[in-house]
């Protein structure tokens, strides 16, 4: 059997995901695997005209349901299942389309918080879904946890998106420091709602959450833009993920003592809402 995507590439995700039960963490899998699909047309090594065929080939057959292509099958299965709006994924579509440009700069916090909902809030969305939950200001707070790990991502490959064209922040310590202190923002929020997620998922989530947080951690850790640069790709070592699915047993305790509050972001919510509607979606 080949391995899925889930465990080939997101390997702070599949840490995390060895906490889900088993049907769970197959449906979540399922997402990914579409996630990763669309993600790495924009990504792979190919003139910029085949990959906006090969990317218009792929959404002609999500939105004609073409359930010969094994991948399509498998999401609208989830979007049936867990009533998720095709729109949360054309909202993907989007976010992955402005990435299939000769440059791609992003000019302000404003088109960062957009575009971070665009590629990876959506994701948070759908997986939240996927783990039944059902409150509103839940689900806006999972779209937050989505938004902080791709803040982080962006955090971490500034170079490697600099090759690509793609300048989603500058090249700068300091910028890389705010762009973290904004992911922090995002992480906070989502923590109280992690109490509406059925117990039996809660834990991996909180693993998730402080694996992906740690990263950011680790990119301060090289204290200025030199050692950034000739670190590579920065990531969590195993001790690491063991020592952070530690205190998330820490953070499964404190959630029993904390009640789930009104949603706390609402004026970045109010900035994606300028341009998509999130109660649609939601």
């Amino acid at each position: 059997m080949t391995q899925n995507f889930l465990s080939i590439y997101a390997k702070s995700f599949n840490w995390a995901g060895f906490f889900l039960p088993k049907k769970t963490y197959k449906q979540c899998s399922d997402l990914y695997d579409f996630c990763r699909t669309l993600d790495d047309i924009a990504d792979q090594d190919l003139d910029l005209e085949i990959k906006k065929k090969i990317f218009q080939s792929f959404k002609k057959d999500f939105q004609n349901k073409n359930l010969n292509n094994e991948i399509i099958k498998k999401i609208y299965e989830l979007i049936i299942c867990f009533k998720i709006s095709p729109q949360i994924i054309l909202d993907l579509f989007d976010g992955v389309e402005s990435d299939l440009k000769a440059k791609v700069k992003l000019e302000t916090n404003k088109d960062l918080i957009v575009y971070s909902y665009r590629v990876a809030g959506t994701v948070g969305l759908m997986m939240a879904k996927i783990l039944n939950v059902k409150s509103k200001n839940s689900l806006r707070s999972a779209i937050d946890l989505g938004i902080a790990m791709q803040l982080t991502n962006i955090a971490r490959d500034v170079v490697e998106d600099g090759d690509r064209n793609r300048n989603y922040i500058s090249l700068d310590f300091n910028k890389i420091k705010e762009t973290l202190k904004l992911a922090d923002i995002f992480y906070n929020s989502s923590f109280k709602s992690i109490n509406e997620i059925p117990l039996n998922c809660r834990f991996a989530i909180l693993v998730a959450r402080r694996v992906y947080r740690q990263i950011g951690n680790e990119i301060l850790k090289k204290k200025n833009i030199e050692n950034y640069k000739n670190s590579g790709k920065i990531f969590v070592s195993n001790f690491g993920k063991v020592n952070q699915t530690l205190l998330s047993f820490f953070d499964l305790i404190k959630l029993i003592f904390v009640k789930s509050n009104e949603h706390l972001r609402k004026n970045e919510h109010n900035i994606i809402n300028e341009k998509i509607n999130l109660d649609e979606r939601i």
